[in-house]
């Protein structure tokens, strides 16, 4: 099997002959990589970020819940999508943005519900990819998105586009725990990645390596771009600071720039192989001797990045605030603390605390271990609309629930403790926020 690469695609083709070639023309799955395929794949994992936080925090829902939900709203654009004879933009790009939200609550399930290290979860989605891309080139000898002309061949590689999310999305926030870089800050890493890779493909390196390791990096740079857009606007040392625009605007804006990017699509058919080749001549430029060079290349490119990622977690840098006092030097009476705050959101963090009280007092660990951790995760997601309202009682109210999270082992290195624990924090909290 030979390739040609296409200087705007950046991916391989199959050149195995005109029946094969006309096979692929008519049936092939995946758009021609062209720079939309970039920005739509970038917009599509900064709403997986965003989107996924939304749901879960804002509204509630809880991690595995919104797990729950995704996998099946995954499991039915998926089935739309498989059933397509032909690459179409819009369940295509639907299905890409279900598989970003629902790869990163996978990981997110596995670090904040599971506590599992990041390094850990790395690691797991760096083996699982590496089987994955082993049992699809044993099957089918390649890898080329140009090629995806069967239903085994689509199966392969939406499994392996799940993967890379999960895998970009652990390796991203072991990034962050490894450096305490910003939001705006951590967009660098991986754009200089991405931009380093396309200049050793452009050099020679092999197309499909460097396509696959791009669509990885994606992950990481998309998901960093929704923090730094998301994230309150804070001066705090260990908190990070951003636009403050918040998960839900983050999300709209960029559903609908993927939407009018679609609809471009759909409308000028650019991306669709005919369209494509028809108006681009493909260019054969393999070369195995620049290819090895290349090759040499993402190796140094590996090591200069490990150096730095050392170096960076060497320096003195802020980190998230100690966890082992969280007294609050502030003293607020009952109630006094809430007094600023709208009573919905009140209430919705009251009905959690309640909820994980009420299992504590039943006996039931698991429910409220789980309840607590929403209560977190609700508590994090409203701090960029509460802190500026009374940054005096948020502060308070933020001590007390450390208070709580630490009881149950959350966010903590200790393990949790006893359920007489938990409830006297809990009831404490309540009596705060009553």
């Amino acid at each position: 099997m030979t390739y040609e690469l296409s200087e705007t695609t950046g991916a391989a083709r199959d050149t195995d002959g005109p029946t094969r070639h006309a096979h692929r023309l008519r049936l092939n799955k995946v758009p021609e990589v062209t720079i939309w395929f970039w920005v739509i794949k970038i917009l599509c994992t900064t709403v997986g970020e965003s989107f996924a936080d939304w749901i879960n925090m804002k509204l509630g829902v809880g991690l595995v819940n919104t797990a729950w939900i995704f996998t099946a709203v995954f499991v039915v654009v998926l089935a739309v999508q498989l059933r397509l004879k032909r690459y179409v933009p819009f369940p295509y790009w639907l299905t890409v943005v279900v598989v970003s939200v629902t790869g990163t609550l996978y990981t997110d399930i596995l670090t904040d519900h599971l506590n599992v290290p990041l390094w850990i979860s790395s690691a797991v989605f760096s083996v699982l990819l590496a089987v994955v891309f082993g049992t699809w080139w044993l099957r089918e000898r390649t890898l080329s998105i140009h090629s995806v002309t069967t239903l085994p061949r689509e199966s392969f590689y939406w499994l392996a586009v799940l993967v890379t999310f999960a895998l970009g999305t652990a390796t991203g926030d072991w990034t962050l725990e490894l450096t305490g870089w910003s939001p705006g800050v951590s967009v660098l890493l991986p754009l200089g990645l991405i931009a380093a890779i396309t200049l050793l493909w452009r050099f020679g390196a092999n197309p499909v390596l460097s396509f696959w390791l791009a669509y990885i990096l994606t992950r990481p740079l998309g998901a960093n771009i929704g923090d730094w857009l998301g994230s309150p606007k804070v001066a705090q040392p260990g908190e990070p600071t951003g636009l403050a625009l918040g998960t839900f605007t983050t999300s709209l804006i960029f559903l609908g720039l993927i939407l009018a990017t679609v609809i471009y699509l759909t409308v000028t058919r650019s991306d669709v192989s005919e369209t494509y080749d028809a108006t681009h001549t493909p260019q054969s430029t393999a070369n195995p001797q620049r290819e090895h060079v290349a090759l040499a290349g993402f190796g140094l490119l590996a090591v200069a990045t490990g150096f730095l990622l050392v170096w960076a977690h060497s320096q003195p840098h802020v980190g998230p605030a100690p966890e082992t006092d969280a007294t609050s030097t502030v003293h607020l009476a009952p109630g006094q603390a809430v007094k600023k705050f709208p009573s919905t959101k009140v209430d919705a963090l009251r009905t959690l605390a309640s909820t994980s009280l009420k299992d504590a007092q039943s006996g039931n660990a698991t429910g409220a271990h789980a309840a607590a951790q929403s209560l977190r995760d609700l508590w994090d997601a409203d701090q960029a609309t509460l802190q500026p309202l009374d940054n005096t009682g948020w502060t308070f109210l933020d001590a007390q629930m450390d208070q709580v999270l630490k009881t149950f082992g959350i966010d903590h290195p200790n393990p949790p403790m006893s359920p007489a624990q938990q409830e006297a924090e809990l009831n404490t909290l309540l009596t705060d926020m009553r």
